[in-house]
């Protein structure tokens, strides 16, 4: 990888600030050592007096008889190297400098390009790109700005991945019932006698088209946060009440009932509105997926943590494949053996919808009684 503009600025800047360092540290040294500069201790000889013989030879030491010889210090262009203004120390500083200047930059901006390539392969469209792996070895905050790149990839990939699946279910959902209003259309022009019959089917069928629509049209709202206020208060008992009365009436031909624990008050801020589609999409599933003469059960309570509000809602049923129970929330899902029931799978994925708008949270698990539970916590 060839450094770039980001490289060379740091580089130069790092380097610019130790070679400074460097310079001014020797001539400082140089300048407060005068005996590095003139070869003697500091202040030089005293006034009158010459200076000390360095060195005297055993035979010419004063006292001795001998005579007294002396030795002048070397000259200035006889001092040795390091003596003179510190060339060498500045040399070998500006090099280290200019190493250690080098490795820094690169340092630095190695992770800012790998950052950059992903995310011109992100802007590309290829939002497989990931830059964990070559940030592995960091522990700092370019390392950090690397983990949280790769969580918006993978959210922005499950993101165009589930509208990606959203289109092929609504191209398939919708394929059926034009299919069938085409080929009952053709009919009706081949048998005019069935006529009464044929705009009976094409009734149905729009009346479906017509409810998926919605479901879709609800769901893409909640998606853009356009679902209006949730700042109302609301009165979840009068709000189970209600589904729960819709419910026992639904549930009258197959003999289901539907019974309601209520352990607290449920006032709560939200749009009741979409907390009735919310817990009438639950209650409904339940009571569709109930075996005949099976009940429902609807309970509210106030957890003392925490002041959150709790609904479950418990049915009969056979429950969902493990496999599928992190899923059943998703749109147009259905689990093995749900063919069988009216419905696109959108009901659930609405309710997650709506929990999440109000800050709320849905799961959903497997009794060991049997049957499936689903838990709709929201703040209280």
């Amino acid at each position: 990888m060839r450094p770039g503009r980001l490289f060379w600025k740091f580089f130069l800047f790092l380097w610019a600030a130790q070679l400074v360092t460097a310079v001014g540290v020797g001539v400082g040294i140089w300048l407060l050592h005068p005996q590095g500069r003139f070869g003697g201790p500091p202040g030089g000889p005293p006034p009158g007096a010459m200076s000390a013989p360095m060195p005297w030879p055993p035979d010419r030491v004063p006292g001795s008889g001998g005579p007294v010889e002396y030795v002048p210090p070397p000259r200035h262009d006889e001092q040795a190297f390091w003596q003179r203004p510190p060339f060498l120390p500045l040399f070998a500083g500006s090099l280290v400098s200019v190493l250690m200047a080098a490795a820094l930059a690169w340092y630095f901006s190695r992770p800012i390009q790998v950052l950059r390539a992903a995310f011109e392969r992100a802007a590309a469209g290829d939002l497989t790109a990931r830059v964990g792996d070559a940030m592995a070895q960091r522990r700092d905050e370019l390392a950090d700005l690397g983990r949280d790149f790769d969580h918006m990839a993978e959210r922005l990939q499950g993101l165009v991945d589930a509208q990606r699946r959203l289109l092929h279910d609504v191209s398939h959902e919708l394929r059926s019932p034009l299919a069938r209003l085409q080929a009952t259309s053709d009919l009706l022009t081949q048998q005019p006698e069935r006529a009464a019959e044929f705009i009976a089917r094409i009734e149905r069928e729009t009346v479906r088209m017509d409810h998926l629509v919605g479901e879709l049209l609800t769901l893409a709202r909640l998606d853009a946060g356009l679902a209006g206020t949730c700042s109302d208060n609301v009165d979840l008992i009068d709000l189970i009440d209600e589904v729960a009365e819709d419910a026992r009436f639904e549930g009258q031909p197959r003999g289901c009932t539907v019974n309601v624990d209520i352990a607290n008050q449920g006032l709560v801020p939200g749009n009741r509105e979409l907390l009735h589609r919310a817990l009438e999409n639950v209650v409904r599933n339940a009571l569709r997926h109930s075996p005949e003469g099976g009940r429902v059960d609807i309970a509210l309570s106030r957890e003392r943590t925490g002041g959150q509000v709790l609904i479950q809602v418990s049915d009969q049923g056979p429950g969902v494949p493990e496999a599928d129970l992190a899923r059943i929330f998703e749109p147009f899902l259905r689990s093995e053996g749900a063919d069988s029931f009216a419905g696109y799978g959108l009901g659930l994925a609405i309710t997650r919808r709506v929990m999440s708008a109000h800050g709320g949270t849905v799961l959903a698990a497997n009794q060991a009684a049997g049957g499936l539970q689903v838990e709709l916590r929201l703040p209280g």
